[in-house]
């Protein structure tokens, strides 16, 4: 069993920048795929981005793709999500996953899920 929780977002002008981080409960963290997805409002929640359990392999959707990093500290037990150049179109509650997932862009490959914390981006 894996407890996630979400900190760090706010409310921040287009073209800034925010971090969220995930935090994990668990001896198992550092084996687990890690993932953000994003849900705005009347919309499915989609990929953002995701790492491997070593930090070895990174993807990203196409939409934030030079502007967003992830990172992970498994000493930590802690992921991070750097979002710069940030958009209206950013905006949405930002999950943090945790699975087993082969492809790391796949929803279904992740079982743990976080409450969410909410990013604003104002134009």
């Amino acid at each position: 069993q894996v407890q996630l929780v979400e900190s760090g977002g706010g409310l921040v002008q287009a073209g800034g920048s925010l971090r969220v981080s995930c935090t994990a409960s668990g001896r198992r963290f550092s084996s687990y795929a890690m993932g953000w997805f994003r849900q705005a409002p009347g919309k499915e929640r989609d990929f953002v981005a995701a790492i491997s359990w070593s930090g070895a392999l990174t993807d990203y959707a196409d939409s934030v793709k030079g502007r967003f990093t992830i990172s992970r500290d498994n000493a930590k037990n802690t992921v991070y999500l750097q979002m710069n150049s940030l958009k209206p179109e950013d905006t949405a509650v930002y999950y943090c996953a945790a699975g087993v997932a082969q492809a790391l862009g796949n929803i279904r490959g992740y079982s743990y899920w976080g409450q969410g914390t909410q990013v604003t981006v104002s134009s």
